[in-house]
């Protein structure tokens, strides 16, 4: 069996990171990478790549190319490539992309569908 290893985002290499003192609701559409470190509340709709931080604590629909959680996410997670949950990640909502991955230690509450990436709905 491949073990996983995770890597750490590099932040300053990301086009946009919403700190951990940011607390946003609403729609959040973006086209390039976007961190979010902080709070937000609503849907995403992202044709670029999502990192949750790991104190982020997201509660959303959340549409994105690919998505990677290390904090909290409660509601639907769907990806057009795929969607990585690190050890600490906490994730209550379905699941829906190409590729799951699913590091130990991690929660995972809710159903996990992998299609093929010509099936994947876009944003």
């Amino acid at each position: 069996m491949a073990e996983i290893h995770s890597r750490r985002i590099k932040e300053h290499k990301l086009d946009t990171v919403l700190a951990e003192d940011i607390s946003f609701s609403g729609e959040l559409t973006f086209t390039r990478e976007l961190m979010i470190k902080g709070k937000f509340e609503g849907n995403i709709k992202a044709q670029g790549d999502l990192y949750i931080g790991e104190d982020a604590d997201v509660t959303a629909e959340i549409g994105a190319r690919s998505i990677h959680v290390r904090g909290k996410v409660k509601g639907n997670v769907q990806a057009q490539s795929r969607v990585e949950l690190m050890g600490n990640a906490e994730v209550i909502g379905d699941i829906t992309a190409p590729k799951i991955i699913m590091e130990t230690g991690c929660r995972f509450e809710g159903v996990s569908r992998m299609i093929p990436a010509e099936d994947s709905l876009e944003n």
